[in-house]
């Protein structure tokens, strides 16, 4: 089978044999595969992934030496079913699957190991307890969604938003729009995205977001100092438990209990929830520079190396910052019926498809942000 192999930043068109389901396995035939921003970063990053990978246990992501076949973002026909399988979909049957697959001794993640080939080719290996049937009404090419949308559902999910919670979305890549399509489908009413590109800005507006920001004319964070209720300014801050207090000791209860009470009615400082998607050193640091306090920061952009941030000025406005990564299997079933009811319509994010052979320029094609968004792999053309 033909397949796009990658070998020390190298993008090349290969054959290679077809693999064979093992014990609890499914052989799918690819009909779409996305190229995902982790494939980008792998090309050139792997190296340093693979060494955080290796600190936390896992020994086999894969190396630059390495011959890895990438993608994780698939919508696949099932062809055969190895041994010991309860064969619930019928050959022929569209699936998506969770991307982790057993190999050997070990469980390895499909497109990011040289021990789990994944689906930029012809045909790919699953675990058949990972797969999800899709409905026969929904597009492949929105069923290849499943996976990217699953990662702004988890983010969402992370961040713990209420409706009436303002979200900051700060860059509209792929994950950050994935992230504007789940807050509106999660009912938050104010979501504001920001981004360099006047045509990812145009593709958050598309995608719901209520304002859209040029931050090289104004900041996102700025739009919310303009609020009532949000503090980025220590001496407000400060002035504002002074009054408090003040009109909290002219009540005819004590001002414990007063003050508790005004609590549990939610008076005190709004705290936006600001989504970081973008990735780049020095982006999380700004967000913390600038968030209003109490904010809570959810980093979904994936920062390749080390960065610097002033913890001190996240402890002094008492932030609430959390790292979120991938998604559950439920999350990835639960994703893939949102998009079979019509509830998350991922379309504008679609901007291209191409071939096996077209991978490469593809991939350099993404490196501009101003002309695509996702690109699905047809490996059948």
């Amino acid at each position: 089978m033909k397949a796009v192999v990658c070998q020390n930043g190298t993008l090349a068109v290969a054959e290679l044999p077809v693999p064979r389901p093992g014990r609890g396995q499914v052989r799918l035939k690819v009909l779409r595969c996305g190229i995902c921003g982790s494939d980008l970063h792998a090309r050139h990053h792997s190296d340093e992934l693979a060494d955080v990978a290796a600190d936390m246990g896992y020994l086999q992501a894969m190396r630059s030496t390495d011959r890895t076949v990438f993608g994780h973002e698939f919508c696949g026909e099932i062809l055969e079913y190895g041994p010991h399988c309860k064969k619930r979909t019928p050959i022929g049957g569209r699936v998506v699957a969770f991307p982790l697959r057993r190999e050997g001794e070990g469980i390895h993640p499909i497109g990011l190991s040289a021990s789990a080939p994944g689906a930029y080719a012809e045909e790919v290996v699953v675990e058949e307890s990972l797969v999800v049937p899709v409905p026969d009404a929904l597009n492949t090419d929105i069923a290849a969604m499943t996976e990217p949308m699953a990662v702004g559902l988890h983010a969402v999910r992370r961040s713990k938003i209420g409706r009436r919670q303002t979200a900051v979305v700060v860059g509209a890549g792929p994950i950050g729009l994935a992230v504007v399509l789940m807050l509106k489908a999660h009912g938050v009413r104010t979501v504001i995205a920001s981004d360099f590109s006047p045509a990812r800005r145009a593709l958050a507006s598309r995608c719901g977001a209520d304002i859209v920001i040029d931050p090289s004319t104004a900041s996102p964070m700025e739009h919310l100092q303009q609020r009532r209720g949000y503090f980025t300014s220590a001496v407000a801050a400060m002035r504002l438990l002074l009054r408090a207090t003040e009109a909290a000791n002219t009540l005819p209860i004590p001002l414990w209990q007063a003050w508790r009470a005004l609590e549990s009615i939610g008076v005190g400082p709004k705290a936006p929830v600001i989504f970081e998607c973008v990735g780049v050193p020095g982006v999380l640091n700004s967000v913390i520079t600038t968030a209003p306090m109490m904010s809570r920061v959810v980093v979904a952009g994936v920062c390749m190396g080390e960065d610097r941030v002033r913890l001190a000025m996240a402890i002094n406005k008492e932030l609430d910052i959390r790292f979120v990564l991938g998604y559950t299997p439920v999350e990835f079933r639960r994703t893939l019926r949102m998009l079979a009811k019509g509830k998350v319509d991922p379309t504008p994010l679609i901007t291209s498809t191409v071939s096996l052979a077209e991978v490469d320029a593809a991939f350099e094609a993404l490196a501009t942000p101003d002309e695509h968004a996702k690109i699905l792999i047809d490996p059948t053309s």
